[in-house]
């Protein structure tokens, strides 16, 4: 799913223009954005929650050539599923892990 369909569903729930549903996805994307980028974590019961994750500094290796390279240290974003999402998208692991 793209970001345009994800806007077409939205628009398609109500009464609302292309236009409200793009301020509508844009806006949750950007509101999750800005509280990762300020550190905070995001839970979204029944779905999931989003945070940041410190990367330590490594040594790599340059696939073509073999060489060393120095990866610096840095922060990623992170997604963990909730429980409930794990369970609707493997329905059977559900029922087997509740047996």
């Amino acid at each position: 799913m793209t970001k345009a369909d994800l806007v077409e569903k939205v628009t398609a729930l109500g009464d609302l223009t292309r236009r409200d549903g793009e301020v509508i996805v844009e806006t949750i994307f950007g509101s999750v954005i800005g509280a990762l980028q300020s550190g905070d974590k995001i839970e979204i019961r029944g779905f999931g929650s989003f945070r940041i994750r410190q990367r330590n500094p490594r040594i790599g290796r340059n696939p073509k050539t073999g060489a060393r390279v120095e990866v610096p240290a840095k922060k990623v974003p992170y997604f963990k599923p909730s429980k409930e999402l794990r369970d609707l998208v493997n329905p059977g692991e559900a029922v087997r892990a509740s047996s």
